[in-house]
């Protein structure tokens, strides 16, 4: 299945940043091609199912929230 995404593009340094609008992914290259396509191989792995290697635990924990 495919999709498309917006990408936002800007300089910072010597650095292009590429960013997905509609997901909280970025990458950078040295040239906006290069920042893009490392955004799009970022995306395809963000999507990428999870394999589990091993049998994780699961555990609970109680929270105070606003505490601070």
């Amino acid at each position: 299945m495919k999709q498309t995404f917006t990408v936002r593009t800007w300089n910072e340094g010597d650095w292009i940043i590429a960013q997905c609008a509609e997901v909280d992914v970025a990458s950078h290259g040295s040239t906006e091609q290069e920042a893009i396509e490392k955004l799009q191989e970022a995306l395809e792995l963000y999507f990428e199912p999870p394999t589990a290697t091993i049998k994780p635990r699961l555990a609970s924990i109680e929270v105070e929230l606003g505490a601070a």
